[in-house]
């Protein structure tokens, strides 16, 4: 099966492409990083407002574009390349796509318009411990005369020290590890009772810890259904995944590029060290990884796109098979370029701790591919 980008989505991607490589060079993350930024940058949110980046899976009625999952990953691995730290992961595509799936037709049409237009920036509230497990739920929802009292504390939320909007998903009913009994709701970061702690990631991306301590939220709060919000969460996840594996891809190919042209520039013993055989097949290697990962994250992507029924299994095999080859050509690259790999004026190091990072992210390799198996029947 072959993946051909319309004629629109290459523009998209060209577009993507070139203000990733002017806008947001490695340099940008820099100079965030030592001035102490966390990834903060109102500026690059401006840009990518004006170039219509939010609204790229919304229909234009609501003020999108709706160029498809497609075209988003092609701007997320556009801004993979240069490790840029924008919120398009948490509001582009998930925010936007819970609430198109979850959504009512009041909340699409309040929300959808500032997504599109950069106006509001969301992000997941999920994880409650170290490591991604999105059932592993015990932050509480009880009902209250005025909707539901929220008590309980998200961990490691990526972009939550930067969101305007939390969407928030809780338990209303049954205990953490069930399906059944959690819900979605829609939080706004300034409502009474939320703290929202800032994290410093060690790939200058950014984090928080936030708690929710009796945050009253009205019915018109509640995104989708009551205790069956895992019907909206599961697809909300895996588009997740693809986007971030299709950022990985993007981290990748670039690393791999840095790589190759060290490796037919730097001499040892006289010679130039992409030469020698050993270094050769290691290169051969991450080359034949990235294709076939290329292949996975293309064909997840247009399942989303074709509503296809296999997205989950699609979705899983993409974000193993990209986290696995982001952590070979990282930490390739560093060991490549030998002890300048090590430093930081070196750009190899800022690619494997963003890798680590992007590893852990909605799933890791070992919790997909165990997923992928239960999807098949194994």
């Amino acid at each position: 099966m072959s993946f051909v980008l319309t004629e629109d989505q290459e523009m998209l991607r060209d577009t993507a492409m070139a203000f990733a490589r002017d806008e947001l060079p490695l340099t940008h993350l820099r100079a965030l990083r030592d001035k102490g930024a966390n990834g903060h940058d109102p500026e690059t949110r401006k840009k990518l407002a004006e170039l219509g980046f939010f609204g790229v899976i919304i229909p234009e009625e609501p003020g999108g574009e709706h160029f498809g999952l497609v075209g988003l990953g092609q701007i997320l691995e556009a801004q993979g390349r240069t490790l840029a730290a924008t919120p398009l992961l948490q509001t582009a595509l998930i925010a936007a796509s819970a609430i198109q799936l979850g959504g009512s037709k009041a909340q699409q049409a309040e929300w959808l318009p500032k997504i599109a237009m950069g106006e509001t920036t969301f992000a997941l509230a999920l994880d409650e411990s170290a490591h991604f497990a999105p059932l592993n739920v015990a932050t509480e929802a009880e009902r209250n005369g005025q909707g539901y009292t929220l008590n309980g504390m998200k961990r490691f939320v990526p972009g939550g020290h930067d969101a305007d909007m939390f969407i928030v998903v809780a338990r209303t009913f049954g205990e953490a590890g069930d399906r059944h009994g959690i819900t979605l709701f829609l939080v706004p970061r300034d409502a009474k009772g939320v703290t929202v702690q800032e994290l410093k990631t060690v790939d200058s991306h950014g984090a928080a810890h936030v708690t929710f301590e009796d945050v009253i939220v009205g019915e018109g709060g509640v995104l989708g259904p009551v205790d069956e919000g895992s019907d909206v969460l599961e697809p909300v996840l895996d588009r997740a995944a693809i986007g971030q594996a299709a950022e990985m891809l993007g981290s990748s190919a670039a690393a791999f590029e840095m790589t190759l042209e060290y490796l037919q520039s730097r001499k040892q013993f006289g010679q130039l060290i992409g030469s020698f055989q050993s270094l050769q097949h290691r290169a051969a290697k991450m080359f034949t990884e990235m294709e076939m990962t290329r292949s996975c994250v293309a064909a997840a992507l247009a399942a989303v796109d074709a509503g296809s029924g296999d997205v989950a299994e699609l979705a899983s095999l993409a974000k193993a098979k990209a986290s696995e080859l982001v952590h070979l050509v990282s930490n390739e690259c560093v060991q490549m370029h030998g002890g300048i790999g090590m430093t930081d004026v070196a750009d190899p190091g800022l690619y494997m701790k963003r890798a680590r990072v992007q590893e852990a992210m909605y799933g890791g390799a070992s919790w997909h591919r165990d997923r992928y198996a239960r999807l098949n029947g194994f």
